[in-house]
Protein backbone atom coordinates (compact mmCIF):
# COMPACT_ATOMS: atom_id res chain seq x y z
CA UNK A 1 0.00 0.00 0.00
CA UNK A 2 1.16 3.58 -0.84
CA UNK A 3 0.47 5.60 2.46
CA UNK A 4 -0.14 9.55 0.97
CA UNK A 5 1.49 11.86 3.31
CA UNK A 6 1.00 15.17 4.59
CA UNK A 7 3.63 18.31 4.14
CA UNK A 8 4.73 17.54 8.20
CA UNK A 9 5.39 13.97 7.33
CA UNK A 10 7.43 14.69 4.12
CA UNK A 11 9.51 16.84 5.38
CA UNK A 12 10.16 14.21 8.29
CA UNK A 13 10.77 11.58 5.65
CA UNK A 14 13.28 13.76 4.10
CA UNK A 15 14.86 14.72 7.51
CA UNK A 16 15.22 11.11 7.98
CA UNK A 17 16.62 10.16 4.63
CA UNK A 18 19.02 13.22 4.67
CA UNK A 19 20.50 11.41 8.27
CA UNK A 20 20.31 7.97 7.92
CA UNK A 21 20.96 7.35 3.81
CA UNK A 22 23.16 9.17 4.66
CA UNK A 23 23.05 12.06 1.83
CA UNK A 24 23.22 15.88 2.09
CA UNK A 25 20.15 17.65 1.44
CA UNK A 26 21.48 19.42 -1.59
CA UNK A 27 22.60 15.95 -3.05
CA UNK A 28 19.01 14.79 -2.76
CA UNK A 29 17.71 18.17 -3.95
CA UNK A 30 20.41 17.09 -7.06
CA UNK A 31 18.85 13.46 -7.26
CA UNK A 32 15.12 14.86 -7.10
CA UNK A 33 16.22 17.26 -10.44
CA UNK A 34 17.76 14.45 -12.20
CA UNK A 35 14.73 12.27 -12.02
CA UNK A 36 12.42 14.96 -13.05
CA UNK A 37 15.10 15.79 -15.95
CA UNK A 38 14.99 11.57 -17.23
CA UNK A 39 11.69 11.81 -16.63
CA UNK A 40 11.27 14.76 -19.79
CA UNK A 41 13.46 13.09 -21.82
CA UNK A 42 11.85 10.02 -21.52
CA UNK A 43 8.31 11.86 -22.40
CA UNK A 44 8.93 14.34 -25.09
CA UNK A 45 6.54 12.50 -27.74
CA UNK A 46 3.41 12.83 -25.13
CA UNK A 47 4.42 16.42 -24.13
CA UNK A 48 6.05 18.10 -27.10
CA UNK A 49 5.30 17.06 -30.45
CA UNK A 50 6.73 18.63 -33.39
CA UNK A 51 10.10 19.92 -31.55
CA UNK A 52 13.56 18.02 -32.45
CA UNK A 53 14.38 16.26 -29.14
CA UNK A 54 17.70 18.28 -29.28
CA UNK A 55 16.15 21.28 -29.73
CA UNK A 56 12.92 21.74 -26.85
CA UNK A 57 13.40 24.93 -25.20
CA UNK A 58 12.23 25.15 -21.38
CA UNK A 59 10.99 28.33 -19.31
CA UNK A 60 11.87 27.45 -15.52
CA UNK A 61 10.40 29.27 -12.94
CA UNK A 62 12.07 29.23 -9.57
CA UNK A 63 10.92 30.36 -6.14
CA UNK A 64 13.08 30.76 -3.77
CA UNK A 65 12.29 27.56 -1.21
CA UNK A 66 13.38 24.25 -1.92
CA UNK A 67 10.85 23.49 -4.88
CA UNK A 68 12.93 26.69 -6.49
CA UNK A 69 16.77 25.06 -5.83
CA UNK A 70 15.36 21.75 -7.73
CA UNK A 71 13.93 23.89 -10.73
CA UNK A 72 17.33 25.63 -10.77
CA UNK A 73 19.39 22.21 -10.85
CA UNK A 74 16.73 21.54 -13.94
CA UNK A 75 17.91 24.25 -15.44
CA UNK A 76 21.73 23.34 -15.04
CA UNK A 77 21.25 19.78 -16.21
CA UNK A 78 19.14 20.76 -19.40
CA UNK A 79 21.32 23.39 -20.24
CA UNK A 80 24.36 21.15 -20.02
CA UNK A 81 22.24 18.70 -22.08
CA UNK A 82 22.37 21.56 -24.68
CA UNK A 83 18.59 22.42 -25.09
CA UNK A 84 17.60 26.09 -24.80
CA UNK A 85 16.89 27.17 -21.14
CA UNK A 86 15.29 30.34 -19.91
CA UNK A 87 15.50 30.80 -15.74
CA UNK A 88 13.27 33.36 -14.31
CA UNK A 89 13.51 34.33 -10.72
CA UNK A 90 10.30 36.42 -10.27
CA UNK A 91 10.35 36.78 -6.40
CA UNK A 92 13.77 37.83 -6.19
CA UNK A 93 13.13 39.89 -2.53
CA UNK A 94 12.20 36.85 -0.47
CA UNK A 95 14.71 35.12 1.21
CA UNK A 96 16.77 31.85 -0.36
CA UNK A 97 17.22 28.65 1.30
CA UNK A 98 20.85 27.56 1.51
CA UNK A 99 20.40 25.09 -0.66
CA UNK A 100 18.36 27.41 -3.62
CA UNK A 101 21.46 29.66 -3.30
CA UNK A 102 24.14 27.02 -4.11
CA UNK A 103 21.90 25.62 -6.14
CA UNK A 104 22.27 29.42 -8.00
CA UNK A 105 25.43 29.63 -7.81
CA UNK A 106 26.23 26.86 -9.28
CA UNK A 107 23.73 27.92 -12.53
CA UNK A 108 26.10 30.77 -12.88
CA UNK A 109 28.68 28.73 -14.81
CA UNK A 110 25.82 27.05 -17.36
CA UNK A 111 24.48 28.12 -20.32
CA UNK A 112 21.05 28.84 -19.25
CA UNK A 113 19.70 32.57 -19.73
CA UNK A 114 18.44 34.45 -16.91
CA UNK A 115 14.90 36.61 -17.69
CA UNK A 116 12.78 38.79 -15.49
CA UNK A 117 8.85 38.92 -15.48
CA UNK A 118 7.26 40.31 -18.26
CA UNK A 119 6.12 44.37 -17.84
CA UNK A 120 2.90 43.14 -16.77
CA UNK A 121 4.11 41.10 -13.77
CA UNK A 122 3.69 37.60 -15.31
CA UNK A 123 5.86 35.10 -16.60
CA UNK A 124 8.04 36.16 -19.93
CA UNK A 125 6.21 34.85 -23.01
CA UNK A 126 6.72 31.37 -24.28
CA UNK A 127 8.36 31.03 -26.81
CA UNK A 128 7.48 28.19 -29.61
CA UNK A 129 7.88 25.06 -28.26
CA UNK A 130 8.55 26.21 -25.59
CA UNK A 131 7.86 24.51 -22.19
CA UNK A 132 7.44 25.82 -18.64
CA UNK A 133 8.58 24.30 -15.63
CA UNK A 134 6.69 25.39 -12.83
CA UNK A 135 9.30 25.79 -9.33
CA UNK A 136 8.15 28.18 -7.81
CA UNK A 137 6.01 26.75 -4.67
CA UNK A 138 5.86 23.77 -3.28
CA UNK A 139 4.09 21.62 0.00
CA UNK A 140 5.39 24.28 2.57
CA UNK A 141 2.08 27.06 2.19
CA UNK A 142 -0.33 27.33 4.58
CA UNK A 143 -2.59 30.20 2.88
CA UNK A 144 -3.44 31.51 -0.75
CA UNK A 145 -0.83 33.02 -2.63
CA UNK A 146 -1.16 37.04 -2.45
CA UNK A 147 -0.50 40.23 -4.22
CA UNK A 148 2.63 40.10 -6.93
CA UNK A 149 2.53 36.33 -6.65
CA UNK A 150 -1.25 35.72 -7.18
CA UNK A 151 -1.11 37.78 -10.01
CA UNK A 152 2.42 36.04 -11.32
CA UNK A 153 0.22 32.48 -11.35
CA UNK A 154 -2.77 33.79 -12.94
CA UNK A 155 -0.97 35.54 -16.16
CA UNK A 156 1.01 32.36 -16.17
CA UNK A 157 -2.35 30.58 -16.86
CA UNK A 158 -3.37 32.94 -19.05
CA UNK A 159 -0.64 32.20 -21.33
CA UNK A 160 -2.00 28.29 -21.80
CA UNK A 161 1.63 26.91 -22.32
CA UNK A 162 2.10 23.36 -21.34
CA UNK A 163 3.41 23.58 -17.81
CA UNK A 164 5.32 20.94 -16.25
CA UNK A 165 4.60 20.90 -12.24
CA UNK A 166 8.03 20.44 -9.79
CA UNK A 167 5.91 18.56 -6.66
CA UNK A 168 3.09 20.12 -6.15
CA UNK A 169 1.34 22.96 -8.79
CA UNK A 170 2.37 26.19 -7.04
CA UNK A 171 -0.05 27.60 -4.96
CA UNK A 172 -1.74 24.25 -4.32
CA UNK A 173 -2.24 22.94 -0.45
CA UNK A 174 -0.90 19.44 -0.59
CA UNK A 175 -4.22 17.64 1.16
CA UNK A 176 -7.04 20.30 1.75
CA UNK A 177 -7.68 23.11 -0.47
CA UNK A 178 -11.53 23.94 0.58
CA UNK A 179 -9.75 27.67 1.76
CA UNK A 180 -7.80 28.08 -1.17
CA UNK A 181 -8.21 30.65 -3.68
CA UNK A 182 -7.49 28.60 -7.06
CA UNK A 183 -7.32 31.40 -9.24
CA UNK A 184 -4.05 31.56 -7.67
CA UNK A 185 -2.82 28.03 -8.04
CA UNK A 186 -0.74 27.48 -11.27
CA UNK A 187 -3.05 24.73 -14.12
CA UNK A 188 -0.38 21.95 -14.68
CA UNK A 189 -0.57 19.87 -17.96
CA UNK A 190 1.61 17.35 -15.66
CA UNK A 191 2.81 17.07 -11.88
CA UNK A 192 5.96 15.57 -10.92
CA UNK A 193 5.79 14.55 -7.52
CA UNK A 194 8.26 12.75 -4.84
CA UNK A 195 7.68 9.11 -4.06
CA UNK A 196 4.34 9.67 -2.66
CA UNK A 197 1.28 11.42 -4.16
CA UNK A 198 -0.48 13.74 -2.43
CA UNK A 199 -3.89 14.02 -1.42
CA UNK A 200 -4.84 16.88 -3.78
CA UNK A 201 -4.02 14.77 -6.07
CA UNK A 202 -7.34 12.74 -5.82
CA UNK A 203 -9.71 15.27 -4.52
CA UNK A 204 -12.45 16.57 -7.37
CA UNK A 205 -11.67 20.52 -6.35
CA UNK A 206 -7.88 20.03 -6.83
CA UNK A 207 -7.53 17.33 -9.98
CA UNK A 208 -7.87 19.68 -12.71
CA UNK A 209 -4.83 21.90 -11.50
CA UNK A 210 -3.21 18.64 -11.17
CA UNK A 211 -3.53 17.57 -14.91
CA UNK A 212 -1.95 14.21 -15.29
CA UNK A 213 0.43 13.05 -12.34
CA UNK A 214 3.72 10.49 -11.96
CA UNK A 215 5.33 9.69 -8.99
CA UNK A 216 9.14 9.74 -9.38
CA UNK A 217 11.13 7.89 -6.36
CA UNK A 218 14.08 9.72 -4.98
CA UNK A 219 15.04 7.20 -2.86
CA UNK A 220 13.55 8.31 0.66
CA UNK A 221 13.39 5.69 3.17
CA UNK A 222 11.01 3.44 2.11
CA UNK A 223 10.59 1.70 5.42
CA UNK A 224 10.01 5.28 7.31
CA UNK A 225 7.76 6.42 4.80
CA UNK A 226 5.67 2.71 5.50
CA UNK A 227 5.61 3.38 8.91
CA UNK A 228 4.33 6.70 8.71
CA UNK A 229 0.34 6.87 10.49
CA UNK A 230 -1.42 7.88 7.30
CA UNK A 231 -5.70 7.28 6.79
CA UNK A 232 -4.77 7.60 3.38
CA UNK A 233 -3.72 4.84 1.39
CA UNK A 234 -3.24 3.77 -2.66
CA UNK A 235 -3.13 -0.36 -2.91
CA UNK A 236 -0.82 -1.21 -5.55
CA UNK A 237 -2.08 -4.05 -8.30
CA UNK A 238 -0.11 -6.27 -6.14
CA UNK A 239 -2.23 -5.52 -3.07
CA UNK A 240 -5.07 -6.12 -4.69
CA UNK A 241 -4.41 -9.32 -6.52
CA UNK A 242 -3.47 -11.06 -3.25
CA UNK A 243 -7.07 -10.30 -2.49
CA UNK A 244 -8.59 -11.63 -5.36
CA UNK A 245 -9.15 -16.02 -3.99
CA UNK A 246 -7.98 -18.74 -6.39
CA UNK A 247 -10.75 -20.76 -7.97
CA UNK A 248 -10.36 -24.25 -6.68
CA UNK A 249 -10.12 -26.76 -9.24
CA UNK A 250 -12.69 -29.13 -7.31
CA UNK A 251 -15.13 -26.00 -6.81
CA UNK A 252 -19.16 -26.56 -7.95
CA UNK A 253 -21.25 -23.09 -7.90
CA UNK A 254 -21.59 -23.40 -4.48
CA UNK A 255 -18.66 -22.96 -3.56
CA UNK A 256 -18.96 -19.38 -4.76
CA UNK A 257 -22.06 -17.94 -3.24
CA UNK A 258 -25.88 -17.18 -4.08
CA UNK A 259 -26.09 -13.02 -4.66
CA UNK A 260 -29.86 -11.60 -4.72
CA UNK A 261 -30.08 -8.03 -6.47
CA UNK A 262 -33.49 -6.39 -5.41
CA UNK A 263 -34.09 -4.08 -8.33
CA UNK A 264 -35.86 -2.27 -11.20
CA UNK A 265 -38.92 -0.13 -11.21
CA UNK A 266 -41.51 1.15 -14.05
CA UNK A 267 -39.33 3.05 -16.73
CA UNK A 268 -36.01 1.97 -14.82
CA UNK A 269 -36.00 -1.72 -15.71
CA UNK A 270 -32.57 -0.86 -17.51
CA UNK A 271 -31.15 -0.51 -13.58
CA UNK A 272 -31.60 -3.75 -13.05
CA UNK A 273 -30.95 -5.18 -16.13
CA UNK A 274 -27.35 -3.30 -16.16
CA UNK A 275 -26.64 -4.23 -12.61
CA UNK A 276 -27.34 -8.30 -13.22
CA UNK A 277 -25.00 -8.45 -16.09
CA UNK A 278 -22.34 -7.05 -14.37
CA UNK A 279 -23.13 -9.63 -11.40
CA UNK A 280 -22.89 -12.54 -13.33
CA UNK A 281 -19.81 -11.62 -14.42
CA UNK A 282 -18.60 -10.95 -11.07
CA UNK A 283 -17.76 -15.06 -10.53
CA UNK A 284 -20.43 -15.68 -8.09
CA UNK A 285 -22.11 -19.32 -8.24
CA UNK A 286 -25.44 -17.99 -8.69
CA UNK A 287 -27.12 -14.75 -9.24
CA UNK A 288 -30.53 -13.77 -8.48
CA UNK A 289 -33.20 -10.33 -9.00
CA UNK A 290 -35.70 -9.82 -7.50
CA UNK A 291 -37.58 -7.60 -10.02
CA UNK A 292 -40.90 -6.13 -10.21
CA UNK A 293 -43.42 -8.91 -12.06
CA UNK A 294 -43.75 -6.89 -15.37
CA UNK A 295 -39.95 -6.96 -16.07
CA UNK A 296 -39.58 -10.93 -15.61
CA UNK A 297 -39.77 -11.25 -19.27
CA UNK A 298 -37.00 -8.52 -20.00
CA UNK A 299 -34.41 -9.61 -17.61
CA UNK A 300 -34.76 -13.37 -18.23
CA UNK A 301 -34.22 -12.65 -22.23
CA UNK A 302 -31.58 -10.13 -21.94
CA UNK A 303 -29.50 -11.63 -18.63
CA UNK A 304 -30.32 -15.40 -19.37
CA UNK A 305 -27.54 -16.65 -16.59
CA UNK A 306 -29.62 -14.62 -13.96
CA UNK A 307 -32.63 -16.29 -12.11
CA UNK A 308 -35.68 -14.05 -12.01
CA UNK A 309 -37.35 -13.80 -8.32
CA UNK A 310 -40.84 -11.56 -9.44
CA UNK A 311 -42.72 -9.33 -7.12
CA UNK A 312 -46.47 -9.28 -7.17
CA UNK A 313 -46.75 -6.13 -8.14
CA UNK A 314 -46.08 -5.18 -11.90
CA UNK A 315 -44.01 -1.89 -11.62
CA UNK A 316 -42.44 -1.61 -8.32
CA UNK A 317 -40.95 -3.69 -5.50
CA UNK A 318 -43.47 -4.09 -2.78
CA UNK A 319 -42.00 -7.76 -0.89
CA UNK A 320 -38.95 -9.54 -0.04
CA UNK A 321 -38.00 -12.84 -0.78
CA UNK A 322 -37.05 -15.69 1.40
CA UNK A 323 -33.45 -14.71 2.26
CA UNK A 324 -31.80 -17.61 3.42
CA UNK A 325 -30.73 -18.85 0.53
CA UNK A 326 -28.57 -15.67 -0.08
CA UNK A 327 -24.79 -14.83 1.23
CA UNK A 328 -25.19 -11.29 -0.18
CA UNK A 329 -27.92 -8.61 -0.60
CA UNK A 330 -27.69 -5.81 -3.35
CA UNK A 331 -30.58 -3.22 -3.16
CA UNK A 332 -31.03 -0.20 -4.99
CA UNK A 333 -30.98 0.31 -8.84
CA UNK A 334 -33.90 1.72 -10.48
CA UNK A 335 -36.14 0.68 -7.33
CA UNK A 336 -37.41 4.37 -6.83
CA UNK A 337 -38.27 5.84 -3.38
CA UNK A 338 -42.33 5.47 -2.92
CA UNK A 339 -43.46 3.65 0.20
CA UNK A 340 -43.44 0.23 -0.76
CA UNK A 341 -39.58 1.01 -1.62
CA UNK A 342 -39.17 2.31 1.19
CA UNK A 343 -40.58 -0.61 3.68
CA UNK A 344 -38.65 -3.73 1.49
CA UNK A 345 -35.71 -1.63 2.56
CA UNK A 346 -36.84 -1.33 6.17
CA UNK A 347 -37.53 -4.99 6.23
CA UNK A 348 -34.15 -5.90 4.25
CA UNK A 349 -31.97 -3.79 6.91
CA UNK A 350 -34.18 -5.86 9.77
CA UNK A 351 -34.05 -8.92 8.57
CA UNK A 352 -30.96 -10.12 6.68
CA UNK A 353 -28.08 -12.12 8.70
CA UNK A 354 -25.92 -11.05 5.47
CA UNK A 355 -23.90 -7.96 4.03
CA UNK A 356 -25.76 -5.59 2.12
CA UNK A 357 -24.57 -3.54 -0.93
CA UNK A 358 -27.24 -0.07 -0.99
CA UNK A 359 -27.05 2.82 -3.66
CA UNK A 360 -28.83 4.16 -4.99
CA UNK A 361 -32.57 4.78 -4.25
CA UNK A 362 -31.89 2.70 -1.44
CA UNK A 363 -29.48 5.44 -0.47
CA UNK A 364 -31.75 8.33 -1.15
CA UNK A 365 -34.31 6.17 1.29
CA UNK A 366 -31.89 6.08 3.81
CA UNK A 367 -31.22 9.87 3.52
CA UNK A 368 -35.05 10.20 4.58
CA UNK A 369 -34.66 7.58 7.40
CA UNK A 370 -31.60 8.36 9.11
CA UNK A 371 -32.13 6.35 12.17
CA UNK A 372 -32.06 2.84 9.96
CA UNK A 373 -28.40 3.51 9.28
CA UNK A 374 -28.08 2.19 12.45
CA UNK A 375 -29.38 -1.21 12.08
CA UNK A 376 -27.20 -1.73 8.85
CA UNK A 377 -25.86 -5.59 9.14
CA UNK A 378 -21.92 -5.12 10.13
CA UNK A 379 -19.86 -5.28 7.36
CA UNK A 380 -22.28 -3.94 4.53
CA UNK A 381 -21.62 -1.65 1.37
CA UNK A 382 -22.64 1.70 0.54
CA UNK A 383 -21.91 3.70 -2.72
CA UNK A 384 -22.99 7.16 -3.00
CA UNK A 385 -22.17 9.24 -5.86
CA UNK A 386 -21.44 13.11 -4.54
CA UNK A 387 -25.13 14.12 -4.52
CA UNK A 388 -26.29 11.01 -2.76
CA UNK A 389 -23.25 11.45 -0.20
CA UNK A 390 -24.42 14.92 0.92
CA UNK A 391 -27.86 13.86 1.51
CA UNK A 392 -26.74 10.90 3.26
CA UNK A 393 -23.95 12.69 5.33
CA UNK A 394 -25.03 16.08 5.32
CA UNK A 395 -24.06 19.11 2.57
CA UNK A 396 -20.44 19.41 2.53
CA UNK A 397 -18.49 22.73 1.48
CA UNK A 398 -15.61 20.54 -0.23
CA UNK A 399 -14.54 17.02 -1.32
CA UNK A 400 -12.47 17.17 1.68
CA UNK A 401 -15.36 17.49 3.93
CA UNK A 402 -17.19 15.13 1.94
CA UNK A 403 -14.66 12.47 2.15
CA UNK A 404 -14.46 13.42 6.35
CA UNK A 405 -18.12 13.14 6.64
CA UNK A 406 -17.84 9.46 4.65
CA UNK A 407 -14.96 8.48 6.99
CA UNK A 408 -16.96 9.09 10.11
CA UNK A 409 -20.34 7.19 8.76
CA UNK A 410 -18.24 4.07 7.62
CA UNK A 411 -16.81 4.22 11.20
CA UNK A 412 -19.80 5.11 13.39
CA UNK A 413 -22.05 2.62 11.65
CA UNK A 414 -19.01 -0.04 11.42
CA UNK A 415 -19.77 0.02 7.26
CA UNK A 416 -17.28 0.70 4.53
CA UNK A 417 -18.18 3.59 1.98
CA UNK A 418 -17.77 3.64 -1.62
CA UNK A 419 -17.73 7.77 -2.17
CA UNK A 420 -17.73 7.68 -5.82
CA UNK A 421 -16.10 9.48 -8.34
CA UNK A 422 -12.71 10.00 -10.60
CA UNK A 423 -11.21 8.70 -7.76
CA UNK A 424 -13.41 6.76 -5.96
CA UNK A 425 -12.38 6.91 -2.10
CA UNK A 426 -13.61 3.69 -0.04
CA UNK A 427 -13.75 4.56 3.34
CA UNK A 428 -13.10 1.60 5.68
CA UNK A 429 -14.97 0.91 9.44
CA UNK A 430 -11.26 1.45 11.36
CA UNK A 431 -10.80 4.93 9.11
CA UNK A 432 -8.21 3.90 6.73
CA UNK A 433 -9.21 5.52 3.15
CA UNK A 434 -8.08 3.25 0.08
CA UNK A 435 -8.17 5.33 -3.47
CA UNK A 436 -8.77 3.82 -6.48
CA UNK A 437 -6.79 4.87 -9.77
CA UNK A 438 -8.83 2.95 -12.68
CA UNK A 439 -11.02 4.13 -14.42
CA UNK A 440 -11.85 7.58 -16.98
CA UNK A 441 -14.48 10.25 -17.83
CA UNK A 442 -16.20 7.82 -20.75
CA UNK A 443 -17.68 6.10 -17.48
CA UNK A 444 -19.48 9.19 -16.17
CA UNK A 445 -22.43 8.46 -17.58
CA UNK A 446 -25.75 7.03 -16.39
CA UNK A 447 -25.71 3.22 -15.29
CA UNK A 448 -22.04 3.02 -14.18
CA UNK A 449 -23.13 3.19 -10.32
CA UNK A 450 -26.00 0.42 -11.08
CA UNK A 451 -22.74 -1.88 -12.71
CA UNK A 452 -20.67 -1.31 -9.47
CA UNK A 453 -23.39 -2.62 -7.49
CA UNK A 454 -23.77 -5.85 -9.49
CA UNK A 455 -20.14 -6.78 -9.56
CA UNK A 456 -19.85 -5.23 -5.85
CA UNK A 457 -22.88 -8.03 -4.87
CA UNK A 458 -21.53 -10.76 -6.38
CA UNK A 459 -18.28 -10.38 -5.01
CA UNK A 460 -19.81 -9.86 -1.14
CA UNK A 461 -21.56 -13.35 -2.24
CA UNK A 462 -18.24 -15.39 -2.42
CA UNK A 463 -16.97 -14.75 0.79
CA UNK A 464 -15.13 -11.42 0.20
CA UNK A 465 -15.09 -9.19 3.37
CA UNK A 466 -16.82 -6.39 2.37
CA UNK A 467 -13.83 -4.20 2.64
CA UNK A 468 -11.78 -6.61 0.38
CA UNK A 469 -15.05 -6.83 -2.45
CA UNK A 470 -14.48 -2.77 -1.75
CA UNK A 471 -11.21 -2.15 -2.87
CA UNK A 472 -11.51 -5.16 -5.47
CA UNK A 473 -14.67 -3.95 -7.35
CA UNK A 474 -13.93 -0.69 -7.77
CA UNK A 475 -10.84 -1.35 -9.56
CA UNK A 476 -11.97 -3.75 -11.38
CA UNK A 477 -14.56 -1.65 -12.52
CA UNK A 478 -12.83 1.43 -13.31
CA UNK A 479 -10.42 -1.14 -15.36
CA UNK A 480 -13.02 -2.54 -17.43
CA UNK A 481 -13.60 1.05 -18.01
CA UNK A 482 -10.10 1.58 -19.29
CA UNK A 483 -10.59 -1.53 -21.24
CA UNK A 484 -13.56 -0.24 -23.11
CA UNK A 485 -12.52 3.19 -23.30
CA UNK A 486 -9.12 1.80 -25.39
CA UNK A 487 -11.60 -0.13 -27.73
CA UNK A 488 -14.12 2.18 -28.02
CA UNK A 489 -13.94 5.58 -26.98
CA UNK A 490 -14.75 7.72 -24.32
CA UNK A 491 -17.33 9.33 -26.24
CA UNK A 492 -19.46 6.28 -27.50
CA UNK A 493 -18.80 3.52 -24.56
CA UNK A 494 -22.04 2.87 -22.40
CA UNK A 495 -22.63 1.82 -18.82
CA UNK A 496 -24.52 -1.27 -20.55
CA UNK A 497 -20.22 -2.14 -22.55
CA UNK A 498 -18.38 -2.49 -19.06
CA UNK A 499 -19.61 -5.90 -18.00
CA UNK A 500 -18.02 -7.32 -21.22
CA UNK A 501 -14.89 -5.97 -19.93
CA UNK A 502 -14.85 -7.50 -16.68
CA UNK A 503 -12.61 -10.67 -18.65
CA UNK A 504 -10.03 -7.96 -19.54
CA UNK A 505 -10.31 -6.68 -16.35
CA UNK A 506 -9.93 -9.35 -14.30
CA UNK A 507 -7.24 -11.30 -16.52
CA UNK A 508 -5.26 -7.87 -16.16
CA UNK A 509 -5.61 -8.36 -12.29
CA UNK A 510 -4.63 -11.62 -12.09
CA UNK A 511 -1.37 -10.56 -14.35
CA UNK A 512 -2.24 -12.44 -17.29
Amino acid sequence: MLPLLNAEQLREADAWTIAHEPIASIDLMERAAIRCVEWLGAHRGRLFEGTAIADQPYLVLCGPGNNGGDGLAMARILSASGHPVRVCSPFGSLRSSSDNALNRRRLEDSGATSVGSSQEGGPPQTLPGEVVIDALFGTGLSRPLQGDQRQFVQRLNAQESTIVSVDLPSGMFPEDNAQNDFEAVVRASWTLTFQVPKLAFLLPDSMPFVGSWDVLHIGLDAAFIAQQNSPYLVPGLGDLRYFLPLRPSHAHKGYFGHALLMAGGHGMLGAAVMAARAGVRSGVGRFSVHIPQGGREVLQAVVPEAMVLADRDPDELTELPDLERFSAVGIGPGIGTAPNAAKCLKNLIQTARVPLVVDADALNILAEQPTWAAFLPEGSVLTPHPGESDRLFGPSRSPFERLQKARKFAQRQRVVVVLKGARTATCAPDGRVFFNLTGNAGMAKGGSGDVLTGLLTGLLAQGMSALTAAMVGVHLHGSAGDFAAADRGQYAMTANDLPNYFPNAFRALRGQ
